[in-house]
């Protein structure tokens, strides 16, 4: 249930408007926890709220034909979901889920669309936040075709950790499946290598990064590749 919102909590969008504007935010807003499994958007649907996540994860995921959902992105307290709304856009593109509960500030669709209008500076930050968004989406598609499993699950565990700062991560095969795109079996080979570098803990679901650094060397060169666009693109925009 919706609890009220605390300026305690922290989004990374958000903590980079001015103050008024910050607070004009917080004023049409609320606090939600994020359960594992939640749908925030679904795909071809109008949503009816924004989220601003500040803990917890979300994946952007795609279904085509009868295939398994696949993740096309990762979003956590760097951005937020229904930034489309700036496009003027109505439906979501992609579903999002929540892969690690969390809290989010969640403001309704029409107050979002009241509050970022053309000129202030929440209107200029979503529009380089999708500007991000769309080049991590770029990217992933080049990871899935090029890249192995195990360097791609090394750079899925340092974006989540990236995000939430947690080091234990509750992911199902079924999950991570679907956030690389593969078989069930790949995904026991992939973590299984990680384990046996001394990187993780992979145990019934349960994964906890014990080697940050050496996890870094074994990942694809996509993790330091978003995080170089997302500090490139994520200083406020000036007025214009």
């Amino acid at each position: 249930m919706p609890t009220k919102r605390s300026n305690s909590l922290h989004n990374r969008l958000l903590h980079s408007l001015p103050p008024l504007e910050r607070q004009q935010v917080f004023e049409n807003s609320e606090n939600v926890d994020l359960q594992i499994g939640d749908i925030l958007c679904e795909y071809n649907q109008i949503p009816r709220h924004v989220y601003f996540p500040v803990t917890g994860l979300i994946s952007l995921v795609v279904s085509i034909d009868d295939e398994a959902p696949l993740e096309l992105a990762m979003i956590g307290n760097e951005g937020m979901v229904g930034a489309t709304k700036i496009l003027g856009v109505g439906e979501a593109p992609m579903r999002g889920v929540v892969r690690i509960k969390g809290k989010a500030i969640m403001m309704s669709i029409s107050a979002f669309s009241e509050l970022a209008v053309q000129g202030t500076q929440l209107h200029s930050i979503v529009k380089r936040y999708l500007f991000v968004l769309m080049t991590q989406l770029n990217r992933k598609g080049g990871c899935l075709h090029f890249h192995e499993v195990s360097g791609r699950l090394a750079d899925w565990l340092l974006l989540a950790h990236d995000r939430s700062a947690g080091y234990n991560f509750r992911l199902t095969q079924q999950v991570l499946s679907e956030i690389l795109g593969v078989q069930r079996s790949a995904v026991s080979i992939a973590a299984s290598a990680l384990q046996g570098l001394g990187l993780i803990h992979y145990s019934r679901g349960d994964i906890t990064i014990l080697n940050r650094k050496g996890l870094e060397a074994a990942s694809c060169s996509c993790h330091a590749a978003i995080m170089k666009d997302q500090r490139r693109f994520s200083s406020p925009a000036k007025a214009n």
